[in-house]
């Protein structure tokens, strides 16, 4: 169970998914959108759901938007909106804004208003994101059929200056080493250590163990 709080803002497919994805994972989740239709349709889904002009900031701080970890604006087709709902966001200082572009102009606008995280088109898989907003040190994950999935996580300074043995990858958690990203050359192979990158494979009631034990 997370103890996270988010705010989705755009329910259309790829936000209503983000929304339902984190609320499975155990977040409170106030899902935000213009249409009360769309609202109602997921009300039961989430912890809040809410119909609001997301470009007005009294609507906005009627929700206390500033009080949680971070907002998703997944406004897909309005630019105009996203852009001044994200801009309200940095204004009333959200601690983390995700923001979706359309294409690379769009992503130039938004980062030119400072914004550092920017969804675009092929990360579009809400589950994904869902996973790497819970978890940080989560930089990708990739389901697989049968159950199966691919992921790619920061190592965590819990396990600095221990082998991959020693946290019982194979034989605690059954899972698969595809790869080890690193900078540095270390004395023993396969020694954690500090920026690292390991890219695992196995099954998802297995790797979501090791997310829970090792990474969170």
């Amino acid at each position: 169970m997370s103890d996270q709080r988010f705010a989705v803002i755009g329910l259309g497919q790829f936000g209503s998914a983000i929304a339902k994805n984190l609320s499975n994972r155990g977040a409170e989740v106030l899902a935000i959108d213009s249409s009360l239709e769309i609202v109602e349709g997921i009300k039961e889904e989430v912890s809040h759901a809410v119909a609001l002009d997301a470009t007005d900031k009294k609507a906005l701080l009627s929700q206390n938007i500033q009080d949680v970890d971070a907002v998703v604006v997944a406004i897909g087709e309005n630019f105009q909106a996203l852009l001044l709902c994200t801009f309200l966001l940095i204004e009333l200082e959200v601690k983390r804004i995700i923001t979706r572009s359309m294409g690379n102009d769009q992503r130039r606008i938004l980062e030119k208003m400072g914004v550092t995280e920017i969804l675009s088109p092929e990360d579009e898989v809400g589950g994904n994101v869902a996973e790497m907003l819970i978890n940080p040190n989560v930089v990708m994950c990739m389901q697989l059929p049968d159950d199966y999935e691919i992921v790619e996580v920061k190592a965590p300074s819990a396990i600095f200056d221990r082998s991959l043995g020693d946290i019982g990858l194979r034989e605690k958690y059954k899972l698969n080493l595809v790869t080890i990203l690193r900078k540095k050359r270390v004395a023993r192979k396969k020694m954690i250590i500090a920026p690292m990158i390991i890219i695992l494979l196995g099954c998802l009631i297995r790797i979501r163990l090791f997310k829970k034990q090792i990474l969170l």
